[in-house]
């Protein structure tokens, strides 16, 4: 069994091409009109990564056959799905009636990009302004993105407190101001790791256009409690990663917690976590928004991976 990398699936497998199963989901979807009232309920999406090389057309059009109605799309620089680089009020309209024509809708514009490189936060700054303007054009509400890696040195707590919170701070002002909201991911190879990083992050960042991009599946292997901070932090919740984790007992009882290959990223459904649960204390706690489904299972194809995780999903939705 093989630890899967987090970031490095999503390069390594955007090309392939898993077995599509003849059957898609046939949940209705809201139409992504300008005219509509905002969206009541959880609903199903998917973050675009995998689909890197493909231009943005292709995966709405994936997106609309597999039934899910939300994507979380990456807007790196150079990115084919969306480029805030490039990115004007003609490509907004562009990409606006696509949706509009699948009955789709954008929940967030991600970057996952480094916050804390070395000498790097002046573009990392500039990069994420230019994601608040072009959510702006599309009317998209969220960015998703990350408080960087850790630096050598220097506790996870003391880098949030010292590094992370100046990084952000003029990119939180900037997006309160044009009504767009910063969601961070908890990804556990951050700043952001066990509950008390969260705690700290959002203490010493108390702004209410900050917040968290919940992944409960990054806190299964460190045996934190992944349904304490919708509990706690209800509220900072902007948005959603769906994704499970699965954990080999016989493996980890064999090299140790420290070890490698004991536990590995999988689709929901097929891991730890209860969803059906998980979504009752969302809703429980006052979230209404996506349930972004982040494919990283290495077991499963692209497409067939994406159609399982959407179809598990869509019974608690």
């Amino acid at each position: 069994m093989q630890t899967v990398t987090r970031r490095g699936f999503l390069g390594s497998t955007a090309g392939a091409i898993g077995m599509v199963l003849g059957e898609t989901a046939s949940r209705t979807v809201v139409a992504a009109t300008e005219s509509d009232a905002k969206p009541q309920g959880l609903r199903v999406g998917m973050l675009t990564a995998p689909f890197g090389e493909k231009p943005l057309v292709e995966v709405l059009d994936f997106a609309r056959e597999a039934g899910i109605r939300c994507l979380e799309v990456v807007a790196d620089p150079g990115s084919k799905h969306i480029d805030p680089v490039t990115f004007d009020a003609a490509k907004a309209d562009d990409v606006k009636r696509m949706l509009i024509e699948r009955r789709l809708e954008i929940s967030g514009l991600a970057s996952f990009s480094n916050a804390c490189e070395p000498g790097g936060s002046e573009a990392f700054q500039r990069h994420a302004r230019r994601m608040v303007d072009a959510a702006v054009l599309l009317g998209v509400p969220t960015l998703c993105m990350q408080t960087g890696m850790p630096l050598p040195n220097m506790g996870r707590i003391e880098q949030i407190r010292q590094i992370v919170a100046k990084v952000y701070a003029p990119i939180t002002a900037y997006a309160k101001e044009k009504g767009i909201r910063i969601a961070i991911e908890n990804w556990h190879e951050t700043c952001l790791q066990g509950i008390d990083t969260f705690e700290c992050l959002l203490e010493t960042i108390p702004d209410d256009h900050f917040g968290l991009n919940y992944d409960p599946s990054h806190l299964v292997h460190q045996e934190c409690n992944y349904l304490l901070p919708v509990r706690l932090f209800g509220p900072r919740i902007f948005h959603t990663h769906a994704k499970d984790t699965l954990v080999d007992a016989e493996a980890r009882a064999h090299v140790g917690i420290y070890g490698r290959g004991w536990w590995r990223y999988v689709i929901p459904g097929a891991g730890s976590i209860h969803w059906g649960e998980y979504i009752n204390h969302l809703r429980t706690a006052g979230y209404k928004g996506v349930l972004s489904i982040e494919h990283e299972d290495s077991a499963l194809g692209r497409e067939q991976g994406f159609i399982l995780a959407a179809r598990h999903l869509a019974q608690f939705c």
